[in-house]
């Protein structure tokens, strides 16, 4: 063999060792693309970006997850859809691992949901978040039970007694 073709073969190699150590860094910490459709059929648009479900999902990807004026109230209080573009820009990835695993959070955030993912798939939604960067203003604080909401607001019915 000629010592054009062995570095070929090394250079073939070297590319092949390259592409797969890609392959399995994106694979183990989460890739930005299954970020974005996670939270694409995740709900996370649904309550964390305003008109998403109104548009039929039709916002422009640069005004996904910036938080809502519309409340959500109910027997818990009245809780907001947090700007998550801001949130993610304050707490680093294992911040976000361990909260999704720990916190419970008001309804209607399905907080459960979060928990049940796998740490792949919590990663890829960090980065995906990330990558659109800071925008939008943060949501309205929560308001406990009893205090009336000063905008719109969805209600839940009361359980029953």
């Amino acid at each position: 063999m000629n010592t054009r073709m062995r570095g070929r073969q090394k250079a073939a190699a070297l590319a092949a060792l390259l592409l797969m150590s890609c392959l399995n860094a994106s694979a183990a910490g989460g890739s930005i693309e299954r970020g974005r459709y996670l939270a694409k059929i995740g709900g996370c648009n649904d309550c964390h970006t305003p008109g998403y479900g109104l548009s039929g999902g039709q916002v422009p990807e640069a005004q996904w997850l910036v938080g809502d004026q519309l409340g959500w109230n109910g027997p818990w209080g009245t809780t907001y859809p947090s700007n998550l573009r801001l949130f993610f820009q304050k707490v680093s990835e294992s911040e976000w691992l361990k909260m999704a695993r720990e916190r419970q959070l008001r309804p209607p955030m399905p907080w459960f949901a979060l928990r049940d993912m796998s740490d792949e798939d919590l990663s890829s939604l960090y980065r995906f978040i990330r990558t659109l960067g800071p925008a939008g203003e943060l949501a309205p604080a929560y308001l406990p039970a009893g205090v009336e909401p000063k905008g719109p607001a969805i209600r839940f019915p009361q359980p029953p007694k």
